[in-house]
């Protein structure tokens, strides 16, 4: 039988997903190179910089307070905005779905490992937002295109290998243009909600059905409404959206754990001791760190890059700045709403069953009350339309790095990134997803390259700006004294 081109396409995207995805050895082991990938560099640059995740957030805090703005600086959005334009790229699905599932195949011991990973990301996101910004290029009416794509061009053209810089950040940029497809969210989000509600997604013979079709347009409505009025718009409504959704989540969680806190000591001993004992499901104390450092680092995304692009917007006449504020996003998203997502399923006992993913979550929430799922579904909802803003703006910029930058083309690729969205609700993507995930993580091999190679001009860059902030604060305050 003669393979057809759909055959062809699918079998491609099979091999790719499986390169990507391929095992090697580790303790005994085997884990997806790709992770280790993006795990070992968390590790050394943690090291290498001093452990600046812990003595650079009391500084990072007051960044983000507005402690050094500076308003006249270039950039498009304050660096608070551009700190939640990034974290709602992040906080999403993989957040909730994510424990659930490492909970489930690691034991809750995977779940501490997601929070000892997420510590270390948090170097690595800063060391990588700071390449971010100083490379970023600003045009002559002040807007700015920045993300690894442009650390990549202008970082080897600083090295004298023009060419080279070029190429692996169109390599980049078509990666992201490719993991920005906006199908995932839609349909994984429409999943939720058809659970909840008991409303079918899809007719007797399989196909598309009017709710499908009606959520489908709705969503692409209220991301159209975001991704056309630009990064500005962007920057407005992810700081309300980000706090709102978290809220929502984080409500729903800390109720759990409220309700059930006398045995929070039990549950806080399960996911320390199960963390070295190791599940035997999982294959023992390794397979446990594994899987926890895994589904950390997708977590995170932490030396995948996407986040640079936002962080890249700020307003800042200092790289090191916008880095430090980014110190704060795995905390935020791996430390804190996984780890407290991790407490709350283990309380409630939901990940012992035969569940593997959000369901997890929604058992744990229907503990507490029948309209409860619906708190964790409005919460789905929120991520799935953030991370869907954020992804249409980068992919925006990966278009620009490609094809140039003109309103009628700008304009032209929103309408087509609006357009795609209601197509996430209709269609069955399991090869979408695999091309997604693989676009996704082959990202983080020219960025985390590019990190290795500045890492000691990086080094200065950042203790420099401690040193500077520091005195700043020190004068403040005499001033303040006299």
């Amino acid at each position: 039988m003669t393979a057809t081109p759909l055959d062809i396409l699918t079998n491609g995207i099979d091999a790719l997903n499986a390169a990507v995805f391929s095992r090697i050895p580790f303790f005994g082991s085997e884990i997806p190179w790709i992770v280790l990938w993006l795990a070992i560099p968390m590790l050394v640059f943690t090291i290498y910089f001093g452990f600046i995740n812990l003595r650079a957030v009391p500084l990072s805090v007051k960044i983000l307070r507005g402690r050094f703005d500076q308003p006249d600086a270039p950039g498009a959005i304050s660096q608070f905005s551009a700190l939640t334009t990034a974290l709602s790229g992040t906080v999403g699905l993989g957040n909730i779905a994510g424990v659930a599932i490492a909970i489930a195949t690691g034991g809750p011991g995977a779940a501490f490992w997601m929070f000892i990973i997420g510590f270390f990301a948090m170097t690595l996101k800063c060391v990588e937002v700071t390449m971010g910004v100083k490379f970023r290029e600003i045009d002559a009416d002040g807007s700015v295109r920045g993300g690894p794509m442009y650390s990549l061009k202008n970082g080897f053209a600083l090295r004298g290998l023009p060419k080279l810089g070029f190429a692996l950040g169109a390599f980049y940029a078509v990666m992201a243009f490719i993991g920005a497809i906006p199908l995932v969210q839609v349909n994984q989000s429409l999943a939720t909600l058809s659970e909840v509600t008991g409303i079918a997604s899809a007719a007797a013979d399989g196909g598309p059905n009017s709710f499908a079709i009606g959520y489908g347009l709705v969503m692409a409505f209220f991301v159209g409404l975001v991704v056309v009025g630009g990064v500005t718009w962007l920057g407005r409504v992810t700081s309300l959206l980000v706090p709102l959704m978290a809220g929502v989540y984080l409500f729903g969680v800390l109720v759990i754990i409220i309700t059930n806190i006398a045995q929070l000591p039990e549950a806080l001993g399960l996911i320390i001791s199960d963390a070295f004992s190791g599940n035997a499901v999982a294959g023992g104390l390794i397979g446990t760190f594994i899987i926890g450092m895994q589904r950390a680092v997708y977590s995170s995304e932490a030396g995948v890059g996407s986040a640079v692009i936002a962080h890249s917007q700020a307003k800042t006449h200092e790289p090191a700045s916008e880095g430090l504020v980014a110190l704060l996003e795995p905390f935020v998203d791996t430390v804190i709403v996984c780890s407290l997502g991790a407490i709350a399923i283990v309380l409630a006992g939901t990940w012992t069953g035969d569940d593997q993913d959000i369901r997890i979550t929604a058992a744990a929430f229907a503990q507490i009350s029948d309209w409860f799922p619906w708190l964790l579904t409005i919460a789905v909802m929120l991520f799935a339309h953030s991370t869907l803003c954020a992804w249409g703006f980068y992919a925006l910029q990966a278009s620009q790095y490609l094809f140039g930058k003109s309103p009628a083309r700008d304009l032209s690729f929103k309408l087509l990134y609006i357009f795609i969205l209601p197509i996430g609700a209709l269609l069955k993507i399991e090869a979408v997803v695999a091309l997604v995930d693989s676009a996704f993580f082959l990202m983080a091999l020219p960025n985390v390259l590019i990190l290795y190679l500045f890492a000691p001009e990086l080094k200065r860059d950042i203790d420099s700006y401690i040193m500077r902030a520091k005195a700043q604060q020190i004068e403040t305050g005499r001033e303040g004294n006299a």
